[in-house]
């Protein structure tokens, strides 16, 4: 391959560089511990299956309703800082992880840990956002992603031999390797000088900063992407579920497809989020994000008709290549409105609002996809496509509303490119 093929890798600036070796880190400590996570739990806290569901239940709502208020405090102390204090908390947290026994414990611990995580992508996307500008933050963000693909399979990667010795130490060492990843990445955040990410502070508390968005054509792209977000639960939940009840492929092959997802992601990412740095893109991508997984849905109603094992494998590849494509172009377009369409002194609260939109498909989304639309078999796919496809056109009408003057009491966004 050429060198200028490598050099579309890495970001241009030396702080877009410093920050995608940051977001390896972390990659590689996540990566860590979701791979050893479940067997931790049961293995070193003592829970049962159920006792994990529920402790990660309580956890998750926890992280919904304290992400904006962080966020807030984001906008008032600067998005760096408080990007290092999260890292410090969630490196904490998982240490304390390794001292807890039985369900109540690992429930404080886990709704601490969940507050710092939900709070962590808005930060991280308004700090790494601020090392560049203009037309080099899509690809600087679209590399981010492409590293943070690579990570999580290198932290996978790395537990594997702790995990074969299947006993207590070798899974609080991953969980302990993971919280010293994140204390790494808050020293190297201290070392990153941004010219934008610190410089606004607001005197405005917290929750009043809450209190005073009234931004609802905001709410409405929020909405509208967490809905398309839904490719993450198709991939971890409906589509191996669908795969095992409905189609005749083959158990073993279901890693393949994920193994498909990964590659695809690291290796197009990139020049996929090239079609946001147009005039009018990222409301283009996100349509094509929308298109990609209305045809996903399309193909995994059909999937369960072949008799053939190998005919099967092949739609659900298929299938799994369109939610790849639907899961970049969702990405590139959801970055990129969420922050143009953000007012510069209310960023922390607005990334943090547009994040929920993810968090709540994780709370709703597997309920969703497995109790409906598995539930309804190929017609229940159907009409998730039917939905897919709804959003797509929606994109437009919503984001020429974002285009309009702001209401009372909310501050006058950036301009905007959106079409």
């Amino acid at each position: 391959m050429s060198r200028s093929f490598w050099r579309a890798y890495v970001p241009a600036t030396p702080n877009g560089r410093a920050f995608a070796v940051i977001s390896l880190v972390n990659a590689i400590g996540t990566g860590l511990y979701l791979a050893a996570s479940a067997v931790f739990f049961v293995r070193s806290v003592g829970l049962t299956p159920a006792e994990v569901g529920t402790g990660l239940a309580i956890s998750g709502v926890v992280g919904f309703l304290t992400t904006v208020p962080i966020g807030a405090a984001g906008d008032r102390f600067g998005a760096r800082r408080t990007l290092i204090a999260l890292q410090v908390w969630r490196a904490g947290g998982f240490a304390l992880l390794c001292l807890v026994h039985g369900l109540v414990g690992f429930t404080l611990v886990s709704c601490a840990l969940a507050a710092a995580e939900a709070a962590t992508q808005p930060m991280t996307q308004a700090v790494a956002s601020a090392t560049v500008a203009g037309a080099d933050r899509t690809r600087t963000m679209a590399i981010i992603r492409t590293v943070r693909n690579a990570g999580f399979s290198v932290g996978a990667l790395l537990a594997a031999p702790l995990l074969t010795a299947d006993s207590v130490w070798p899974y609080r060492a991953i969980v302990l390797g993971t919280a010293a990843a994140f204390v790494l990445s808050a020293l190297m955040l201290t070392r990153l000088r941004l010219d934008g990410a610190d410089t606004v502070q607001r005197k405005v508390g917290p929750l009043d900063a809450v209190r005073r968005f009234r931004d609802w054509r905001y709410g409405l792209l929020t909405v509208l992407n967490g809905f398309l977000n839904l490719h993450v639960t198709i991939l971890s939940v409906g589509l191996p579920l669908w795969a095992l009840k409905a189609t005749e492929m083959p158990p073993g092959a279901l890693p393949f497809l994920v193994l498909v997802n990964t590659l695809l992601s690291i290796v197009l990412q990139v020049p996929v989020a090239r079609i946001a740095e147009r005039p009018g893109g990222a409301a283009r991508s996100l349509r094509l994000g929308g298109l990609a997984l209305t045809l996903c849905c399309a193909a995994l109603a059909v999937s369960g008709a072949p008799d053939s094992a190998w005919a099967a494998a092949a739609v659900l590849g298929l299938a799994c290549v369109l939610l790849t494509f639907g899961e970049m172009w969702q990405a590139t377009g959801g970055w990129e409105l969420s922050y143009e369409c953000a007012p510069e002194d209310h960023k922390g609260v607005y990334l943090s609002v547009f994040s929920l939109g993810g968090t709540g498909q994780r709370i709703v989304g597997p309920a969703l996809i497995t109790s409906v639309v598995i539930a309804g078999g190929p017609l229940g796919w159907v009409g998730l496509a039917a939905a897919f496809a709804l959003a797509a056109l929606l994109v437009t009408p919503v984001t020429r509303l974002l285009r309009t003057p702001p209401p009372a009491d909310v501050a006058a966004p950036v301009e905007r490119t959106a079409s």
